[in-house]
């Protein structure tokens, strides 16, 4: 676990952010809301990347 999973969350999260501008730019609500989804749960991931890399400093 490291920068591998770290890209992988930034990835996850532009994903969502992608979706998230084609569900509003087609007005579909449930693609936008699987974009905001996504990007939550990117931001979740690199939260819990952070602290795992504070408790090894």
């Amino acid at each position: 676990m490291g920068l591998s999973d770290k890209i992988d969350n930034q990835a996850e999260e532009a994903k969502g952010k992608a979706k998230e501008g084609l569900g509003k730019a087609t007005d579909d609500e449930r693609l936008e809301a699987e974009g905001k989804v996504d990007q939550s749960s990117g931001s979740l991931k690199q939260a819990g990347e952070k602290v795992k890399d504070a408790f090894k400093s």
